[in-house]
């Protein structure tokens, strides 16, 4: 089991594509996200927590608007996590215990906060300078420079993340950089497991 993590905009869904095509079992933390906030229970302890602004016209969690409470205010964050991570923990559990694979990824933004990568057998942590991070975020998300920069100052550095890793990836370069470095490191695992099996 692979923990993958690193700040918001570093490039983890892309890591985490090649791994899924390379025959991991993967588990993206924020799609469990999203999925946990659609439903009932979830959905009315948010609203009841921040508020009906947070709810679109359909009355599901409106993302952006919520975002733009949480990102402003610490505080709030933790709030929004402490209702959505421990239905999103559920959830991925479930997720492993159906898993097949021989190799499990799971990819979340706040694996290290919440204390789950010691229940991993190694840690992963992709990085990017910031300044690239707020890029992507515009480009991607539609943000302003602004938001960008509430979104990744929200988030603990990757200096808090990196020397925890067994894996860094580096993701400065284009996507053939960033594939070869994961490939590296898939190619070692592969290797662990054919000794394990052996």
């Amino acid at each position: 089991m692979i923990g993958l993590t690193g700040s918001i905009a570093v490039g983890k869904s892309t890591v985490l594509e090649l791994l899924r095509a390379w025959g991991a079992r993967t588990i993206d933390a924020d799609q469990v996200a999203h999925k946990v906030m659609a439903t009932p229970a979830v959905r009315d302890a948010l609203s009841q927590a921040f508020g009906p602004g947070i709810l679109d016209s359909r009355g599901g969690i409106d993302r952006g608007a919520l975002g733009r409470i949480v990102f402003r205010d610490p505080a709030a964050l933790a709030r929004l996590e402490a209702i959505v991570h421990p239905a999103v923990g559920q959830a991925i559990d479930a997720s492993i215990e159906r898993a097949v694979e021989p190799v499990i990824v799971i990819e979340a933004i706040k694996l290290i906060e919440a204390g789950l990568h010691r229940g991993y057998d190694a840690l992963w942590v992709v990085t990017a300078p910031p300044e690239q991070q707020a890029a992507r975020l515009m480009e991607t998300r539609g943000l302003t420079a602004a938001e960008a920069w509430l979104r990744i100052d929200a988030q603990s550095p990757p200096s808090a993340k990196a020397p925890l890793a067994n894996v860094v990836i580096d993701n400065r370069s284009d996507r053939g950089g960033l594939e070869r470095q994961v490939r590296a490191a898939w190619e070692r695992v592969q290797e662990e497991l054919g000794h394990s099996r052996a």
